[in-house]
């Protein structure tokens, strides 16, 4: 793949915004394939998850993954989530221990040379607890992405000192998040300028309450299914502007709604100016909570029909986004699910309703067998039509015993849209998707600046996959990067409607929330095809106010400031 030559200068735009730019030359059509070049970048982190005879749940959910700048160089680099030590008679008095660096979360940074460091130690983030999932969002406005950690039974925010560490700070947020912990994202579903947080909660489970499932012959001991366990309410954290948080799960009311949550991705699919939440329950109604903007969520999923198949059966929803698939306005809802279910597929009607297109569109039949997670909504080669990407692995470390046509590890999936039907372009698409893992969380970002969407795969006890994209920046492209002025900082929920020259437009959303576990590349990307123009980009801040600029040039990283006409 030839690598692009970066290039920056600024470009001031009637004194309003500006933008900080970096050439590509166009590359010929070729190909794209998808290559594992995880041993030569030093991206090596092994997932563990302290498997036990006693099969606690906790060991086939974790882990996810997170690309963030964490030190404002403009190179994402990453981070793991990591399990810690149990004990095959582990009780709920046990510490969970991550004393031993094999347990430790790791953050790796990028070198700008395809390689990567790991900087844990120096970074301070080895973590506490059994980690599950990761968010990241500027909370505090200071230019600096902070992180947020889930676990099992607690969480830690950590805020970025600027200087490449990192603090806990928790405690003095006051964010006091607790359960069995699962995704979480950073919003601001009040559109006051700073981001709240909402957090994930799976279920109520603790060691004491972990039953045998299973059979005690050859066949032997599996993880329980989740209906052996209670529901639990998700919840909500309001910033309050000065580094610290409050609970505002009841007055939102978001904890009157009680489910086993596992993914989140938040847009605004009605267009009110609003961010809604979708959330991924696990063999339970799926949640969709309509923001009414006078702080208080509804939650709408049976009424927009997003609860349930089209005959009306509850599924293992586990990774999900929410992001427009045909451009039409609206973003879609794709949900992933377990082995003898279907990966479900909702689409926006632009009112307030979404049809469950999962079989008209071949996303059952092509997912039929599989049991998805990290997973995203994304153009992968450029084209300008929204594609996807699916990592998967039964939950059940044993299934083919009980199940012989099914398997525990399996193949990720790139599905190519075309019409209004998925195309299963995996065995074209490299040799990455002929390996089978037991993925879990999966991480979506432009790793080597090259114009197109590479991917980190975070794998139940294995290792971590960096499968880089070759060939997806040969079609145009152009990345933009939000900064806020009266909207947060990282511009955080705007919306980004693109026109070619032609005409055709595409819509996007920024946001760090998607997948499984995971958080993704804050930065909102367009193929452009062939194409050679873009009229304009209009981005609808979180704030309100609308901006336009007019002809990008194209195959370029574009920063967009909020204009003054915001911040005053």
């Amino acid at each position: 793949m030839k690598r692009c030559s970066l290039k920056s200068f600024v470009i001031s735009c009637a004194g309003i915004l500006c933008l900080t730019l970096s050439g590509l030359s166009p590359n010929e059509q070729a190909p794209v394939r998808y290559v594992d070049v995880t041993a030569t970048s030093g991206l090596r982190f092994l997932h563990r998850n302290s498997a036990t005879p006693s099969k606690f749940l906790i060991e086939t959910m974790t882990g996810g993954v997170a690309m963030l700048d964490y030190d404002n160089d403009g190179w994402l680099d990453v981070f793991f989530v990591n399990g810690a030590k149990l004990k095959d008679n582990q009780t709920d008095a046990d510490p969970l221990d991550k004393a031993t660096p094999e347990f430790w979360n790791r953050l790796f940074r990028n070198n700008h040379d395809g390689t990567f460091t790991d900087v844990t130690h120096k970074a301070g983030v080895q973590g506490k607890g059994y980690g599950m999932g990761a968010a990241t969002g500027d909370y505090d406005n200071d230019g600096d992405t902070d992180l947020f950690v889930t676990s099992y039974g607690s969480s830690v925010l950590y805020r970025n000192n600027g200087n490449g560490a990192f603090s806990d700070v928790t405690a003095d947020s006051k964010l006091a998040a607790e359960g069995w912990l699962t995704s979480a994202g950073f919003f601001d579903y009040d559109n006051d300028g700073d981001l709240d947080l909402f957090v994930c909660r799976y279920m109520q489970w603790n060691f004491a309450s972990n039953i045998f499932c299973g059979n005690k012959g050859e066949d032997g001991r599996s993880y329980c299914h989740p209906d052996n366990f209670k529901p639990v309410s998700n919840l909500l954290f309001r910033n309050n502007g000065d580094g610290t948080f409050i609970d505002a799960t009841r007055s939102s009311q978001i904890g009157e709604s009680t489910g086993k949550s596992l993914g989140l991705a938040f847009a605004d699919f009605n267009n009110d100016g609003r961010l809604d939440v979708s959330v991924a329950n696990d063999s339970y109604q799926q949640f969709l909570f309509k923001n009414l903007g006078n702080g208080v969520f509804k939650e709408v999923g049976v009424l927009a029909g997003t609860g349930y198949t089209e005959d009306g059966k509850t599924f293992a929803g586990m990774g999900t986004d929410f992001a427009d698939i045909d451009d039409d306005g609206f973003p879609d809802i794709v949900t992933t699910a377990l082995s003898n279910e279907s990966y479900a597929y909702f689409h926006n009607n632009g009112d307030e309703s979404f049809t469950y297109a999962t079989l008209v569109s071949n996303l059952g039949e092509i997912t039929r067998l599989l049991a998805g997670w990290g997973m995203r909504i994304f153009d992968y080669d450029n084209d300008g039509g929204k594609d996807l990407f699916l990592a998967n692995s039964h939950v059940m470390d044993n299934i083919e015993r009980t199940q012989p046509h099914l398997r525990y590890l399996q193949k990720p999936l790139l599905l190519k849209r075309s019409g209004k039907k998925f195309q299963d372009i995996s065995s074209a698409s490299g040799e990455v998707f002929q390996q089978v893992w037991a993925s879990r969380g999966a991480a979506f970002g432009d790793l080597d600046n090259d114009g197109d969407i590479d991917i980190v795969v975070s794998n139940c006890n294995g290792p971590a996959y960096f499968i880089r994209n070759d060939g997806g920046s040969r079609n145009h492209w152009i990345g933009v990067e939000l900064q806020g002025k009266k909207s947060n900082r990282e511009g955080i929920g705007a919306r980004v409607k693109l026109t070619l020259g032609s005409g055709k437009v595409q819509h996007s959303l920024a946001t760090t929330t998607a997948s499984y576990l995971s958080a993704i590349d804050r930065r909102v990307f367009f193929g452009l095809g062939t194409e050679m123009k873009v009229k304009e980009i209009e981005i609808l801040w979180p704030s309100g106010l609308k901006q336009l600029v007019a002809n990008p040039p194209i195959d370029q990283f574009l920063k967009i400031a909020e204009s003054k006409a915001a911040a005053d």
